[in-house]
């Protein structure tokens, strides 16, 4: 074993006896590093062939503007292997491909998605994360659109789940529609599965841009490189489903509507300055060093502001700065620039590429570990920016889908951005699924329990249980129910819904059940693919390592993206937020009420 090896076997004996948390901050950030030195070498799996990887690999465009532009469906970005990281391209895995093979029809529906529904996850009570403001909610499910989708599910042979005669939901048996397969599968269906990524795998804010160029073209205004925005400074209207023309637009509510108004405002604005630096630049030239300004800058404020955020304890804040700037910090990388070719030192963004041995793509149990739906309230409440006074208290529902756009008429979004930093979001444990997702009629009719879904989603991707994924990501497996929550009532509550086999436990069930490190919004567990993945979406990336340079982005870009903080997006575009935001450390915590 290298000199290496035995420190990464040391840090891991540490963090199984004590916990990294408990360590003292510079163990712990070493712990911290070899951890994700130790999932980079175990925990990175590709499921493709050579054969897929022929019948996927794109032709080379006629002009060469991919070499220092993005191209709108993801391709090109490892200029030695095209189709890495494209849309409808596949998942990759996190743990061994024969730990992903699928149970058997009883198992599969073994304990009941929807006893798991109603008796472990369903909201009693809104349980609130105090530390975090709803702004938080909303960027995560923003940033998740931009990074993976399994596309429209299928209609045939839907999972029939069984229903307890007391049970009130309207229709029996309930019917959960399967994910879509990867079309390229040659697997048989009770063989290791594979499913397609339908955007981009990169962190190229296609949520905003679409993940195909007929699509984009759609909300582009074709002059000066610009979004089309409304008259009123909201997006246009799909008069199909009566939300926003945007990139992506499944599961829509108020909250996405704001971010991807507030995101072609600040692309509009990018557009601006770069008009006035390059008056001679063409829309398209325009439009697509734009496009990489907002999205350097999503990714930024994700690993330095949102990450501190919800990870908000010392080691991991520095981790997560570290990410962007290294050790060397902000004030330094600003003013001197990377002071060494190392990450840990000056950080991964402007460095070298680098896969890890393993062709990028987002990975079957990252989409697990971020299953937290717990995050939305039920209840809202908007309030006036300039006193605070009570505008509206609606439910889901009155700002999901089409009903988004009709709130934002009453509710103008400077009044609606202010009211998601003053309310707080629901916490991420058993006992807190938001009651309106789980019997919520989609756009399309279907009446669905996204609680139960969400279960049966990550069993038939063949993600491990929460036992065996402990033990994937190096974390000792636990041997009693009493080790999985230090409330005895949630204790009893999982012994008998899994009759008391631990092994049969669900990852997110686990998840929210694990006790939280102080300062954690979500668990330690699911943590260690955050760890890996985190970095990895900017590792892989050219446009953060070896293309982050004035020549792609040009000099006032990167300016525009150093400068450019989550407030100061905010503030740009809706000056009247400044006194709320001014004195708040992050953004993504509790803003200061008017008075």
């Amino acid at each position: 074993m290298s000199d290496v090896g035995w420190l990464v076997h040391l840090a891991e004996v540490v963090d199984r006896a004590l916990g990294w948390q408990r360590l003292p901050l510079p163990l712990a950030l070493a712990v911290l590093a070899a951890m994700r030195s130790r999932m980079r070498q175990h925990n990175l799996y590709d499921t493709t062939t050579p054969a897929y990887r022929s019948a996927t690999m794109p032709e080379r465009p006629a002009d060469e503007a991919f070499l220092t532009a993005r191209t709108a469906g993801g391709t090109f970005n490892d200029l030695a292997d095209p189709a890495m990281g494209a849309a409808q391209t596949r998942f990759g895995r996190n743990v061994p491909l024969h730990a992903t093979f699928v149970e058997s029809a009883p198992d599969m529906l073994s304990p009941n998605p929807r006893t798991i529904s109603n008796e472990l996850l369903a909201r009693r009570a809104f349980i609130p994360a105090t530390t975090l403001n709803l702004l938080a909610a909303a960027w995560l499910q923003f940033m998740v659109h931009d990074w993976f989708s399994h596309g429209k599910n299928v209609r045939e042979q839907p999972w029939e789940i069984a229903l307890d005669p007391n049970d009130l939901w309207p229709q029996r048996p309930m019917r959960i529609r399967r994910t879509r397969r990867d079309p390229h599968s040659t697997h048989a269906m009770d063989g290791p599965p594979t499913f397609a990524n339908v955007v981009t795998h990169w962190w190229d804010a296609s949520q905003i841009y679409g993940s195909d160029r007929t699509s984009q073209m759609q909300f582009r205004s074709g002059s000066h490189g610009k979004l089309t925005i409304a008259a009123d400074g909201l997006l246009p209207i799909d008069q199909h489903t009566g939300t926003d023309i945007t990139g992506v637009q499944g599961n829509w509510w108020v909250g996405l509507s704001l971010l991807h108004g507030l995101f072609s405002l600040e692309h509009n604005a990018v557009c601006d300055r770069l008009t006035i630096e390059y008056p001679n630049w063409t829309d398209e030239r325009l439009f697509q060093t734009a496009r990489l300004i907002v999205a350097a800058l999503l990714a930024k404020i994700h690993t330095v502001e949102w990450t501190p955020a919800i990870l908000n304890r010392p080691a991991t804040v520095i981790a997560a700065r570290a990410n962007w700037w290294g050790l060397e910090g902000e004030r330094l990388h600003r003013f001197f620039g990377r002071l060494v070719d190392d990450e840990v030192v000056s950080g991964i963004v402007g460095g070298r590429t680098d896969h890890f041995g393993v062709p990028y793509a987002m990975t079957e149990e990252f989409v697990a570990v971020y299953r937290m739906h717990q995050l939305l309230p039920d209840t809202y409440s908007f309030r006036a920016v300039h006193d605070n006074a009570l505008l509206s208290e609606p439910q889901f529902a009155a700002i999901a889908d089409r009903h988004a756009r009709e709130f934002l008429r009453h509710v103008p979004p400077v009044d609606a951005l202010y009211s998601f930093g003053t309310m707080h979001p629901g916490a991420i444990t058993l006992h807190n699924f938001p009651n309106s997702l789980r019997q919520r009629q989609a756009p399309d009719g279907t009446l669905i329990d996204l609680a139960a879904i969400d279960i049966l989603r990550s069993r038939e991707r063949g993600v491990p249980r929460y036992n065996a994924f402990r033990r994937y990501v190096h974390r000792p497996a636990l041997t009693s129910f009493d080790e999985l929550s230090d409330d005895p009532e949630w204790v009893a509550e999982l012994r008998r819904v899994y009759d008391n086999d631990l092994e049969r436990v669900d990852l997110s069930v686990g998840l929210y059940a694990e006790p939280l490190p102080a300062g954690f919004g979500f668990s330690d567990t699911a943590f260690r693919i955050f760890t890996l993945m985190a970095s990895r979406r900017l590792n892989s990336d050219r446009f953060f390592t070896t293309h982050f340079n004035a020549q792609t982005y040009t000099a006032a870009g990167l300016q525009w993206i150093a400068d450019s903080t989550m407030a100061a997006v905010l503030t740009r575009h809706f000056p009247a937020l400044a006194p709320s935001v001014r004195d708040v450390k992050n953004t993504f915590a509790p803003w200061r009420m008017s008075t």
